[in-house]
């Protein structure tokens, strides 16, 4: 079955699924989304998806605290040099 971003509180909860296999499946989603992404993208698109990486990104940090850091760390790094560009 192909999971969704709408799947991914289902995922979560999946009890017979191992740690590995609902984050593997989650971050499966999450480049899903961004190679989606094009150029004709717009502003809205491109920040829906981010967000929706965020939520991803914050349920992994339930499933795997330290994995999950890592990620959201990233993100606000990105953001950060975006800022001071």
């Amino acid at each position: 079955m192909v999971y969704s971003i709408d799947d991914i509180d289902k995922i979560y909860e999946f009890k017979s699924w191992k740690d590995r296999q609902k984050i593997d499946e989650l971050l499966r989603i999450d480049c899903s989304m961004y190679t989606t992404l094009g150029i004709d993208s717009n502003k809205s698109e491109k920040e829906t998806v981010k967000k929706n990486s965020r939520r991803i990104y914050n349920l992994i940090k339930k499933i795997n605290p330290s994995i999950g850091k890592q990620f959201l760390g990233a993100m606000d790094d990105e953001r950060d040099v975006k800022r001071n560009e």
